[in-house]
């Protein structure tokens, strides 16, 4: 039961004292006033909703140290639709039947499947994330203004390409006061992360940005400008609208928004593992996510999901635990109720600034070059998922990468296995390996190296159409078979009924635990026969030996 335990529960017992609280204490706050604008774009509802996410559920019952949950670019599309054709109670009512299937995936143990994605594609993923961040900032970081062909202001495109190209076409459009800004609060960024690395940068470069942007009057857009008023008043439990029809017509979409939740704050966990050196708990996090959207349903909120930007910007923050996560709620609550004035004055030239730098610490590009001088394979799978994951979206590209990196790793199995000729017999030739007994005539003795599974069950079915006299006893030696399908299995039924038609005794060989308890709950070994099931080479060997003596 320990992978259903909160890691907020294993922090505090390894002795939570002042210097981690402190920690904790600047990188919530920091990863709070990032998080203002952007759950601010999502929506008015999307900044109280935060709050409930990790106060009640996240950051608390969740299973990774420093993951930040919220609403993030991946619901857009779904969202959009489901909110056009069933209104906001469609919405709410597909997030909570989202947050029951997360929940029931949690306790299915559904989470450990994380462990499979191959570190190709966590690293294409990680850097192709990277990249679409710091593309994201560039309007800001620059002050950028894209307008159509009659002057009407654009905004930017989900696609990478036609984002790219529209902020190539408005790059006359750069305001210098922003620029400068913007770039100057990147440099004090990198400069306080290299000699002073423990002072909260981020926090720091935006009260300075804001002050001076306020005080000197210099014309850059904040958050007020863009936004407006920042809401403050947190809303009230919403039951209308819910009803057991719509439930029924949202299963499709409600299936849809848990496994998008799924993959991305997983993978947002395993990114967050690879920064920090922690392991999260996969299952317990995706109940901790499940609790979160079945409490933000009755907010009519978004649906939520662990957000690898302002994961990654609270580790570079310096958080150490689950607190930094609940600060961050915290973080976000005075803003809407107290520090809403002063917050709304920060540029976005240097919210971007930090995004940027953000993006850039992530990005690891060490680890992407050093996949780049791996098998050529590898390279493949973190080239592909790099690609995706900017060009297209984070979950094709996770699901593509998975499947090519699985047919790549059974390519690898297969050609790992062999099936090879152990004796001087009639119809063989090659020398008799040393641990092999001399056979007696008329048998032949083959051997399986590697797993015997669908990927390599055609070799060992071909074995008997190379031999061009069926011997009277056919040994096949399975010591190196260390695991079994379906569809070696099979093959193993087929092989004994070729040598049943032409008059060959089967005798298998070394058969190890897995495959031995394959072949008896598919009664392949009654097929068979246990006497024709040796325990080693030298019993076979006796066996054959035995029916070659019976055969006269």
């Amino acid at each position: 039961m320990a992978r259903f335990a909160p890691k907020l529960i294993t922090c505090l017992r390894e002795g939570y004292g002042a210097t981690r609280f402190f920690k904790d204490l600047m990188s919530g706050a920091t990863v709070g006033i990032i998080a203002l604008p952007l759950a601010m774009a999502f929506g008015i509802a999307s900044l109280p909703e935060s709050v409930v996410q990790e106060l009640q559920a996240i950051s608390a019952l969740g299973g990774s140290r420093v993951q930040i949950g919220g609403p993030t670019g991946a619901f857009i599309v779904i969202v959009y639709r489901i909110s056009a054709e069933h209104g906001y109670a469609g919405l709410a009512t597909a997030t909570g039947m989202a947050g029951l299937i997360l929940i029931v995936m949690g306790l299915a143990g559904f989470g450990r499947l994380i462990k499979f994605i191959p570190y190709p594609v966590t690293t294409g993923f990680t850097t192709g994330i990277a990249v679409v961040i710091a593309t994201t900032q560039i309007k800001d970081l620059f002050g950028l203004r894209p307008t159509d062909a009659v002057g009407n202001p654009v905004p930017l495109p989900p696609d990478f390409i036609p984002k790219v190209e529209l902020l190539a076409g408005a790059w006359n459009t750069y305001s210098l006061p922003t620029v400068i800004v913007g770039l100057v609060c990147v440099v004090a960024l990198f400069i306080m992360r290299k000699f002073v690395p423990r002072v909260p940068g981020a926090i720091i470069v935006a009260t300075l940005a804001a002050a001076v942007v306020y005080f000197f009057g210099i014309q850059t857009e904040t958050i007020a400008t863009r936004f407006g008023d920042i809401p403050r008043s947190l809303p009230f439990v919403n039951t209308r609208g819910f009803s057991v029809n719509m439930a029924l017509d949202l299963i499709p979409e409600a299936t849809t928004i848990a496994i998008l939740c799924a993959i991305e704050s997983l993978l947002s966990a395993v990114v967050a593992d690879g920064m920090t050196g922690y392991r999260h708990r996969s299952d317990t996090e995706l109940v901790a996510q499940g609790v979160a959207n079945v409490a933000v349903s009755f907010l009519w909120g978004l649906p939520a999901t662990g957000a690898i930007a302002r994961t990654a910007a609270n580790i570079r923050s310096g958080a150490t635990s689950p607190v930094s996560g609940m600060v961050h709620a915290l973080t976000l609550l005075v803003i809407l109720v107290v520090a809403a004035p002063l917050a709304k004055q920060i540029p976005l030239a240097a919210l971007s600034a930090i995004l940027v730098v953000v993006a850039w610490n992530m990005a690891e590009l060490d680890h992407f070059r050093s996949i780049l001088k791996s098998p050529k394979s590898d390279v493949v799978v973190l080239l592909t998922t790099f690609g995706l994951t900017v060009l297209t979206d984070l979950t094709i590209a996770v699901m593509v990468g998975i499947v090519l990196a699985s047919f790549l790793f059974m390519r690898r199995m297969s050609d790992l296995t062999g099936v090879a000729n152990l004796g001087l017999g009639e119809n063989g030739a090659g020398e008799r390996a040393p641990d092999t007994p001399q056979l007696p005539p008329r048998c032949e003795a083959y051997e399986v190296y590697g797993p015997l599974f669908f990927g390599t069950a055609d070799r060992v079915k071909d074995t008997l159409a190379g031999i061009e006299k069926p011997p009277l006893v056919f040994i096949l030696r399975m010591r190196h078979v260390l695991c079994i399908d379906a569809s070696g299995l099979y093959t193993i039924e087929e092989l004994h009924r070729k040598c049943k038609r032409g008059g060959t005794t089967l005798v298998l060989s070394g058969v190890h635990s897995q495959p031995a308890m394959a072949m008896s709950k598919a009664g392949l070994d009654e097929v068979v026969g246990l006497e024709n099931m040796c325990g080693s080479i030298d019993e076979a060997v006796k066996r054959a030996r035995a029916i070659v003596d019976a055969a006269g």
